[in-house]
């Protein structure tokens, strides 16, 4: 084995870190290089998408691609065992067995004999399975399997270390709008307030009420108005209840002409 290339390899698939870091090809170089490294003649990789479905994501040669969708429509072969067990999978012949016949069968067209999944797996969560296919009958060497293995485990760490930094960032991207547009409301219900005379809850009252009457954000509301580019009607064609003053006035009564008392 190439102490060299397993040692970059390693290094590769931990670089998740860097601004322009691409996944497809992330996975890419896990397939390729367990073909150059474990003495396999094709390798294909499985990750589960958020519903949990294992979906095709890279693979080192067409043969392998096709066999690897072949697997996942006849829902049977030893990466869906491997995923769903998230224990390893090894077949030194699968023409001997009856474990997955169409898959199998189809692994001997593509000119596959043998099979090795390996999971893709951190502690309890497994998110995915490595297959490592060979041409020649025969049992895997035990060092290529713990070569292997190690190549999924770092990358299977790479890749929820790289999904975790997407959720905070995506997290903190969130935060950063809510808190720019709570700034517009509250800028917006103080400049409808004065301009109505109205207090700041009855204008935030007025504001939701126009932005779900315009099938609107409230945020965009606000933010419209406060740009003044989008005014903000009043009580008189609002919401009566959102433009209502502070006071009122008392009704005067009925005058004596009104059948009232004098």
């Amino acid at each position: 084995m190439d102490g060299q290339l397993l040692s970059e390899t390693f290094v590769e698939l931990t670089d998740t870190m860097v601004a322009d870091f691409d996944l497809i090809d992330f996975l890419h170089v896990l397939t390729q290089r367990s073909v150059e490294l474990l003495n396999v003649s094709a390798a294909g990789l499985l990750l589960a998408d958020p519903r949990g479905e294992l979906r095709v994501v890279a693979a080192s040669s067409e043969a392998a691609r096709l066999l690897e969708l072949f697997q996942l429509q006849s829902d049977e072969g030893p990466c869906l065992d491997c995923f769903r067990s998230g224990q390893p999978v090894s077949v030194a012949d699968l023409s001997a067995g009856q474990r997955w016949p169409q898959f199998a069968a189809a692994a001997e067209e593509a000119g596959f004999r043998a099979v090795q999944a390996l999971p893709m797996r951190l502690r309890d969560q497994v998110i995915g399975a490595l297959n490592l296919f060979r041409g020649t009958v025969g049992d895997f060497d035990a060092d290529s399997v713990r070569v292997g293995q190690a190549l999924a485990d770092v990358a299977t760490i790479s890749l929820l270390q790289e999904r975790s930094m997407r959720r905070r960032d995506t997290l903190n991207e969130q935060l950063q709008t809510a808190l720019n547009s709570r700034v517009v409301i509250e800028q917006a219900k103080g400049k409808l307030a004065e301009r109505l005379g109205i207090d700041v809850n009855q204008a935030f009252t007025l504001l939701r009420d126009q932005a779900r009457n315009r099938n609107e954000r409230l945020s965009d509301v606000a933010r419209a108005f406060v740009d003044g580019t989008q005014p903000i009607t009043g009580p008189a064609s609002g919401s009566p209840r959102a433009g209502r003053p502070r006071t009122r006035q008392p009704r005067p009564g009925p005058g004596p002409g009104a059948g009232g008392r004098a």
